[in-house]
């Protein structure tokens, strides 16, 4: 993580995990601690991800006074400061936020076979 004037960091990054590494792969990220950093948020990982990435600040999750504050890498430091939030919350970076729809996981499905779902042995112990 590079030190700015408007970055502020508790301690150093272990090499190979500064936000624009991380955001080379392109894939979701849950980046804690960084309500504050925004703005750093945003230069990182636009150049990556797009300035119309999908991201969510999650907010004091499962308190009372819990907020979801949902915008874009271009937006979001917007939204948050109009809220007036400064801290207690998760950013989280992905297109996936932007999709309205996805297949429900089969991992639960009892049609679904796999390694621990074999159908054959499931129709033996059935019969």
């Amino acid at each position: 993580m590079i030190l700015t004037r408007t970055t502020m960091q508790a301690s150093a990054m272990p090499k190979g995990e500064e936000l624009e590494e991380l955001g080379r792969s392109r894939a979701t990220l849950a980046v804690h601690l960084s309500i504050r950093n925004l703005g750093y948020v945003e230069r990182a990982l636009t150049p990556h991800y797009g300035a119309d990435c999908p991201v969510i600040v999650a907010y004091r999750v499962s308190w009372p006074d819990q907020q979801f504050i949902h915008g874009t890498l271009s937006t979001i430091a917007k939204k948050v400061r109009a809220a007036k939030l400064t801290r207690t919350a998760l950013v989280l970076v992905g297109h996936v936020f932007g999709h309205e729809s996805f297949r429900d996981s089969a991992l639960y499905d009892a049609g679904h076979q796999h390694i621990l779902r074999n159908r054959k042995t499931n129709k033996a112990k059935s019969a």
